[in-house]
């Protein structure tokens, strides 16, 4: 009797024990294999099967059998082929025929102690496998897994319990068959647990990637970027992950970390849905809610008009005929050279007007000359031909935006922050707004919003500042330039290092383990992806073994 108790005892302990595990294991594969093997090793079973309902059938999840060496589905990474088992008929009736529907739709467990015996069941398909493996299917406990709602969520089926001491095939005890259901039901619940965080977590992405989604359709030409920018990070996360050698050789991110900064990624910007469209959308220099390049063209052709005006009314004063009018204008060396002249300065302030990476001094220098240029206006009043505000717009040196329209999209950074501050992060997702609000600070401490230097910031929000610069040089839907060739994209990233903007052993990983090229394979035109000579990178060094 004493022994009996202890039996009891250690069962009970051993239930208890699955029960802390299975509310501790966060993979659903393996979460289901434990079920199914745990539950075999408390009744000594040679087989099992779990199920998992779908509306009205239950699919085979998981198939053991130790006897015959059978493992499939599961963590086995094989893939079972066996068809689902239908809860109701054609005519929409309750199929009682099958042993695991009939637990379900009669929400009870079923012991059977023998299924070649037994006639309430239809054990045909256990037959032809018994068959064809060589085995007897006797024994059968198949329990419905009911969680705290009552919902039956799948069926737990254990096959032939053997007797420890004689090692003969015996029917499931009556403990068995209650330590079983005990187990089934802690099952369910974690299951349907794991399954709401599942879908709770399904829906963050969802809303994550819908903001994202927002802010990229909010312009055409910054479409994409966030979701390009999170594809970036998580190629260099990975690279990071698995490479053995340099200074970050020893460092890693575990799942739960990686999925940290993937959120990150995808909404390091999210503080633009506050940004002005004008300024978002500004493809060009003189752009406001038009492109001011066009009153500037008609400027330049009341210059002319003005000055072919001149020229007539010194050809009226000659008494030239009116019929050599025409051919005099076309003659008059001095007319055709200021013509030549204005379109000249039109020609240029066009070229001025597009954004690029860099304008010289002497550039600047001639946009300041053209303005000085006067026409009339209706009542004869001499005007600039580009006023003060257009002078300082056309000298912006990279990209198409003023020192003003800067603060606008540079304060999107500010409004990230505050935006993911904000949110009540469960542990595993607190250090969100460090990782994403970092990815315009640089190494040196000359970046913004904060101006933190490389030891400031953490591993993976140096990670999201890379991958938002490569995305930006390479993306061909900006308004003020066209998608950069790979190689000129590496020469500005590694210069970027050597001047220490970027975390130089990113940028290493980056190179040696040649993200930009599956990156530009993925995601780049072809005429975009040209040779790399890795001596003309700035920076780059080949990485070594510790």
């Amino acid at each position: 009797m004493d022994q009996s108790l202890n039996n009891i005892s250690s069962l009970l302990s051993e239930l208890t024990e699955i029960g802390i595990a299975l509310s501790s294991e966060k993979d659903h594969n393996r979460l289901l294999e434990l079920i199914l093997v745990k539950a075999m090793d408390i009744t000594n079973s040679d087989g099992g099967t779990l199920y998992i309902s779908n509306k009205n059938s239950l699919e085979f999840e998981i198939l053991h059998n130790r006897s015959l060496g059978i493992h499939i589905g599961g963590t086995s990474g094989k893939e079972i082929s066996l068809p689902s088992i239908s809860l109701f008929d054609a005519k929409g009736n309750k199929n009682n025929q099958m042993v695991a529907a009939h637990a379900v739709n009669s929400e009870k467990t079923i012991n059977i102690k023998d299924a070649y015996t037994n006639t309430d069941f239809d054990f045909s398909g256990t037959r032809t496998f018994d068959k064809k493996m060589g085995y007897r299917s006797t024994s059968f406990l198949t329990v419905p897994m009911a969680n705290h709602e009552h919902d039956i969520i799948g069926v737990l089926q254990l096959i032939n319990s053997i007797d420890k001491t004689t090692n003969e095939i015996v029917a499931f005890s009556a403990l068995d068959q209650q330590l079983i259901e005990s187990l089934a039901s802690q099952a369910a619940v974690t299951i349907t647990n794991q399954t709401l965080i599942e879908s709770q977590r399904k829906l963050f992405d969802s809303f994550i990637q819908l903001i994202a989604t927002a802010i990229d359709e909010k312009s055409p030409y910054t479409a994409g970027h966030c979701r390009r920018v999170p594809a970036i990070t998580e190629m260099l996360a990975n690279a990071t992950n698995e490479i053995n050698k340099g200074p970050l050789g020893n460092f890693f991110m575990s799942d739960t970390e990686m999925y940290e900064l993937s959120v990150a990624a995808w909404l390091h910007d999210c503080g633009k849905i506050t940004t002005p469209e004008y300024v978002v959308d500004k493809a060009t220099k003189l752009e406001t809610i038009f492109d001011r390049i066009n009153l500037v063209h008609t400027r330049f052709e009341i210059l002319k008009r003005d000055a072919v005006i001149d020229a007539l009314k010194l050809i009226l004063k000659k008494d030239m005929n009116y019929d050599d009018i025409d051919q005099a204008l076309k003659e008059d060396a001095s007319l055709q050279s200021v013509l030549v002249e204005l379109e000249k300065e039109k020609k240029e302030i066009e070229k001025y007007n597009i954004g690029g990476e860099s304008l010289l001094d002497f550039d600047k220098k001639r946009i300041q000359e053209i303005s000085k240029r006067k026409y009339k206006d209706s009542g004869h009043n001499k005007i600039p031909l580009l006023n003060s505000e257009e002078v300082e717009n056309l000298k912006i040196s990279r990209g198409t935006l003023n020192d003003t329209e800067r603060q606008i999209i540079n304060n999107h950074v500010t409004v990230t922050i505050k935006m993911l501050e904000s949110l009540p992060y469960p542990k595993h997702l607190k250090n969100v707004p460090e990782f994403a609000g970092c990815h315009h600070e640089k190494m040196d401490g000359t970046g913004y919003p904060n101006q933190l230097n490389g030891e400031q910031m953490s591993i993976p929000a140096r990670m999201i500042a890379i991958a938002d610069i490569f995305e930006a040089l390479t993306a061909g839907d900006r308004p003020y330039k066209k998608g950069m060739l790979l190689s000129q994209a590496l020469k500005i990233l590694g210069r970027m290092k050597v001047e220490k903007h970027i975390d130089p052993d990113l940028f290493d990983v980056f190179m040696n383990q040649k993200i930009y090229l599956k990156y530009a394979n993925e995601y780049l035109s072809k005429d975009q992806i040209d040779e790399i000579n890795l001596r003309d990178i700035p920076g780059y060094e080949p990485l070594i073994d510790k």
